[in-house]
């Protein structure tokens, strides 16, 4: 049943983000034609892999995203970036070198490495009950844990996804957005996913 209400729920979002968009305080209607939106259904997801190499490093993954996004053939739809790590921040802004390091100086302000954090007191963590090796081999592990409870703070604040609208093939982003990776707590290799959903 799902399956076969997808196709109208596609067409369905197409016409309501695609069909109009407003302008001041008029509305500047600007309709697509009705061939336009008879897409087949898609989606297509891949990851990217980051070696990053300072904690606070910053990336600009937008053209690997838009190489995705080319590839996937999607016309019409959404590209979701989400990283797989609690301290890797996925976010939408310049990319500029001075920028970076406000940014940097900035979110370490707000959250200092060398506070008091409980996070950071290894030897008091509880790990899991069905820890292979029980409680003695969760704290050898718990040793090799990096002390990072600013990254988390940090990564909290500046999230870790972002979605950008594609239309006609290529997202629609400002001319000085760019999407960009920021790793909290590196060096460390790094994966994250791109989702795309919409039509072609």
């Amino acid at each position: 049943m799902m399956n076969a209400l997808l196709p109208l729920i596609v067409a369905l979002q197409l016409i309501a983000s695609l069909a109009f968009s407003g302008a001041g305080s008029g509305l500047n209607l600007r309709a697509r034609s009705s061939s336009s939106l008879q897409m087949e259904f898609m989606t297509h997801y891949e990851e990217i892999q980051l070696e990053t190499d300072h904690a606070m490093s910053v990336f600009d993954i937008t053209p690997q995203i838009e190489d995705i996004v080319a590839k996937s053939g999607c016309k019409e739809g959404t590209v979701t970036v989400l990283s797989k790590h609690s301290t890797l921040s996925i976010s939408i802004n310049e990319m500029e070198g001075r920028l970076v390091d406000d940014i940097r100086q900035y979110f370490l302000t707000l959250a200092p490495p060398h506070m008091p954090y409980l996070h950071n007191d290894l030897d008091y963590r509880v790990g899991p009950p069905d820890w292979p090796g029980g409680d003695e081999a969760w704290r050898e592990f718990r040793r090799t844990q990096p002390v990072n409870t600013h990254s988390h703070l940090i990564a909290m604040m500046l999230g870790t996804s972002e979605s950008v609208p594609i239309s006609e093939g290529v997202m629609k982003k400002g001319k000085y957005q760019s999407i960009l990776a920021i790793d909290i707590d590196g060096p460390k290799g790094r994966g994250v996913c791109v989702q795309i959903t919409g039509g072609k």
